[in-house]
């Protein structure tokens, strides 16, 4: 039944995208058979986008030593990009759940590797809210009268629960085993972890948006000086996708997002935006799947000799 409605929900989403592309099809065409590829700037813009994984690789690597764990930089960009395509299947608890399953291969803690899967997803959502509300919180709609104030409103609550956030996962934690009876073991967490955290994932969601304007400057569609605005389109309509957990991949809600945002800030025309939107599923898509298979096809990791010992329960 649940897979059922995601297929609807999905369906639904691509045949909304679909009769909005129609509806503009003569424009788009025009915009593709006129389009120049600049493939200076779409390297640079794969680079940026590698750049910022393997920045929240050494994240997620941060917030294991809370649990007193350890991870190598290549087994740890193994486990990372091949639970990564976990994502492309309906609901997200299979990306955490891959990680957590190969971070045992490896002697790590599947409580580990799952608990700090989850405060860097948790960062990773909270500072990327804060980040598309201080660059454009248009793209959120609140550009009305109220607009400023309840922008800086939402951003002064996130920050707070942001910084609060290594006092509030021990509630958290226990909040959890109640509802579900299932044990979740949260050390403490030191308030540096979280904040380098949240500027590890801040600083991948600049890289993004950056790397999202040289995508749309290698096809002629980029305005140079908004960058503020690109990262603020992108951000939001990932995280939208995101937190869409029917949309396996975020796939349909992201695309239409990016058009309504790009037409918002006044960045793209609607065809022009619907270019650049699928492009950029093609393009990340490329980018997130082909490591992910150039890892699997990696010699299985090892795990350490000494693993036994090493898997302690928290």
């Amino acid at each position: 039944m649940l897979f059922a409605a995601q297929l609807a929900f999905v369906a639904a989403i691509l045949w909304y995208a679909t009769r909005s592309i129609a509806s503009q099809w003569v424009s788009v065409r025009a915009t593709v058979s006129g389009m120049d590829i600049g493939w200076g700037y779409l390297l640079v813009s794969s680079l940026l986008v590698l750049l910022a994984y393997a920045i929240l690789i050494g994240t997620w690597r941060l917030m294991l030593r809370a649990w007193q764990e350890h991870l190598n930089p290549m087994d740890a960009a193994h486990i990372w990009f091949v639970s990564n395509l976990g994502k492309y299947v309906p609901g997200k608890v299979w990306q955490i759940a891959a990680m957590a399953a190969m971070a045992q291969q490896r002697g790590v803690s599947p409580i580990a590797a799952t608990g700090s899967s989850v405060v860097v997803n948790l960062t990773n959502i909270v500072s990327g809210f804060i980040l598309v509300l201080v660059t454009g919180a248009s793209v959120l709609s609140l550009s009305t009268r109220s607009g400023p104030w309840l922008a800086v409103a939402i951003t002064l609550i996130l920050l707070a629960a942001l910084l609060a956030l290594p006092i509030l996962l021990p509630y958290l934690a226990s909040l959890i085993r109640r509802v579900s009876g299932r044990e979740l073991s949260i050390p403490d967490i030191p308030a540096r972890a979280v904040w380098l955290s949240a500027l590890g994932t801040a600083l991948a969601w600049i890289l993004y948006g950056i790397a999202f304007q040289l995508l749309a400057a290698s096809l002629g569609l980029s305005d140079a000086s908004a960058t503020r605005g690109y990262i603020a389109v992108y951000t939001s309509s990932y995280l939208v996708g995101y937190l869409t957990l029917i949309a396996p991949g975020g796939i349909g809600v992201r695309e239409t997002m990016l058009v309504a945002g790009l037409s918002t800030l006044g960045l793209a025309s609607e065809p022009n935006a619907w270019v650049l939107a699928v492009v950029s599923r093609l393009w990340l898509t490329v980018l997130e799947i082909v490591p992910g298979l150039l890892f699997l096809s990696r010699k299985t990791i090892r795990g350490r000799p000494d693993n036994t010992s090493h898997n302690a329960s928290f």
